[in-house]
């Protein structure tokens, strides 16, 4: 009998572990500078946090993200200034595109 219960609670607690982790969905940012030299570095903020991403000819994706609002934040090249994006929303298992970001002058 105490074989049978030490199993039973295995069991369960395993079953509760597997749950557990297959409601964690993950989304994304993706987007496109123009003009792909105008920027140095595009980064995303969450509260005190920071994620950088790679540029590949403008073109950045974040990956893994939780469901929450995000800032995305460009560093602009001279002559470009630098951009901001707020409030970028991402929902469970989708990917925000912000499409075509362009950058202004100083």
């Amino acid at each position: 009998m105490k074989k049978f219960n030490i199993i039973l609670i295995t069991m369960v607690m395993i079953s509760l572990i597997v749950v557990s982790f297959t409601n964690i969905r993950l989304g994304g940012i993706t987007g496109k500078i123009t003009p792909p030299e105008g920027a140095s570095a595009v980064a995303l903020v969450a509260g005190t946090d920071t994620l950088r991403a790679e540029m590949s000819n403008g073109t950045f994706t974040f990956v893994n993200l939780k469901e929450g609002v995000y800032k995305v934040w460009i560093k602009g090249n001279a002559p470009y200034k630098d951009a901001t994006i707020e409030n970028v929303a991402v929902k469970d298992s989708a990917s925000t595109d912000l499409g075509e970001i362009k950058l202004q002058q100083q």
